[in-house]
């Protein structure tokens, strides 16, 4: 009842505001095209939309985006996601009028400019990478993952190979992994992890067999660290005829200072909006191109952009579109979410290859800054060098009843977002934290010192986590409750029965 009020309290009174004849003073243009009723079904007799002037309306809606925790706001050391900033003048190229007005529908002689760009960007990436070639279609790094996994089927049974039902997945994986595994029809067989964090090579040696059709890992792995035995690891599952795919979603953590092709793998995804500042969050919009070897370039999602003609000292290249000879398919409407492949090209072009580098550089620096500096305070089940991002342990030795979501909610208090909770699921009380490259000293100073201000509280007045957050617009919701029972509506239900 107390969250209760308290949204009452901070809801914009605008549906209260209505008024009949309330508008605002500008003017829409006259009407070009003959006047026509609006089709039925497409608006609600119950929905209310109160009448109101724009001031009211700017008010309510700038009130509640300043309630939005975002990058551009405070700290956001939410593991695994990579929320790094995104520049703003990704926001400035994707809003040219050349990009942003023009329809996926028109003639390819038309957006040769758009159709440069992508292949400019499949090119960067399968360099960046050590691949062959790239689709940009898959619209999610999810979508990139069932893309390799159905190359993958697909290159096994163009080869006449039925019997391989099965792919490996670390248990240190991606909720994802075994997910894209069983939509594509496979059987998943989890790997366990050594003390260490790596993959534990007896299990794999067992496992690996004629059934095997290939293998996810992600590398670094969600345990933030890199696995020493992965070059083993991809001859064990070449060597019984199975096929490994790398889950990219941590290429923050190699840029310019390993190859992911060159190690060995056949397939990978990325992600733009993890590894190259397109934006993230909200559900969306999420982009994750597929690179892969030659020996999975013929399976690739299509269609892809390749060059009609090449260009000369006079004239332009010109590009076309292409469809692979034994493609899986058409994964997406159009061609992808081309405004997060401006935004990419963008980010990649400013940086260059020593860029790339540096970004890589200095988000393993910052994870292990972190690391060495709370291991004294919270414990560091793998410690050792890590990639990008540190699992630390989210519960005390001398505070019993505090928990890894205690300390996340606490965080909220001092104006940080938490990192992950429960994710690695093989690390009790698990609190995943990456940095960034983004991050100033200063900053990770700041959320070190904070960390070890709430382990103090947590030991000295428990309650304080218990009952955090104190100071965000809503307090401490039931969180299962809350997944269960969404309030979608424009006007809660609370204020047709209270108010």
């Amino acid at each position: 009842m107390e969250t209760i009020n308290q949204l009452k309290t901070l809801e914009p009174l605008i549906y209260d505001l209505g008024s009949d004849g309330r508008f605002s003073p500008t003017l829409m243009p006259a009407c070009d095209v003959p006047e026509a009723e609006l089709p039925t079904g497409l608006t609600r007799d119950e929905l209310y939309l109160p009448e109101v002037a724009e001031m009211d309306v700017v008010r309510h809606f700038v009130r509640l985006s300043t309630m939005n925790y975002a990058i551009d706001k405070g700290f956001y050391p939410l593991g695994s996601c990579t929320m790094k900033y995104n520049p703003k003048i990704n926001e400035d190229m994707a809003r040219l009028p050349g990009f942003a007005q023009t329809h996926p529908l028109q003639e390819q002689e038309t957006v040769q400019g758009n159709l440069a760009l992508m292949y400019e960007l499949q090119q960067w990436l399968a360099e960046i990478a050590g691949f062959k070639g790239v689709s940009l279609q898959p619209a999610a790094g999810a979508q990139g993952e069932l893309a390799g996994i159905l190359m993958i089927r697909a290159y096994h049974l163009d080869r006449g190979d039925d019997k391989r039902t099965k792919i490996l997945v670390p248990n240190s994986a991606h909720g994802t992994n075994p997910a894209t595994s069983t939509m594509a029809g496979y059987t998943v067989v989890e790997l366990p992890s050594d003390d260490k964090g790596d993959v534990d090579l007896e299990a794999l040696r067992k496992a690996a067999d004629e059934t095997v059709a290939g293998m996810m890992i992600t590398v670094p792995s969600t345990l933030g660290v890199f696995d020493h035995n992965i070059l083993e690891i991809v001859k064990i599952i070449h060597d019984c005829g199975g096929l490994m795919y790398m889950d990219g979603a941590n290429m923050n953590a190699l840029l310019g200072v390993a190859k992911p092709g060159e190690m060995g793998f056949d397939v990978m995804h990325y992600n733009l909006h993890k590894t190259f500042s397109t934006p993230h969050g909200g559900g969306g919009p999420g982009s994750g191109p597929v690179a892969v070897n030659e020996k999975l370039l013929p399976f690739l999602p299509g269609p892809i952009v390749k060059v009609s003609e090449p260009g000369t000292d006079e004239y332009a290249a010109l590009y076309s579109w292409h469809t692979p000879e034994k493609t899986i398919g058409r994964l997406k409407a159009f061609h992808g979410n081309f405004g997060m492949h401006v935004r990419a090209y963008t980010y990649i072009t400013l940086h260059g290859a020593e860029g790339l580098k540096a970004i890589s550089r200095y988000a393993v620096l910052n994870a292990n800054y972190v690391r060495v500096k709370l291991a004294d305070t919270f414990k560091v089940p793998y410690n050792r060098m890590c990639g990008h991002e540190v699992v630390l342990e989210g519960r005390l030795a001398d505070a019993p009843g505090v928990h890894a979501l205690d300390i996340s909610k606490r965080l909220m208090d001092y104006g940080i977002h938490p990192p992950t909770n429960y994710f690695p699921l093989i690390v009790p009380e698990a609190l995943l934290i990456e940095p960034t490259e983004s991050e100033s000293k200063e900053t990770l100073d700041h959320f070190i010192e904070v960390m070890k201000t709430i382990a103090s509280e947590a030991r000295e007045n428990p309650e304080v986590l218990h009952s955090a957050p104190h100071v965000t617009p809503v307090s401490r919701l039931d969180e299962v409750l809350a997944a269960k029972q969404l309030v979608l509506c424009c006007r809660p239900a609370y204020l047709d029965k209270e108010g």
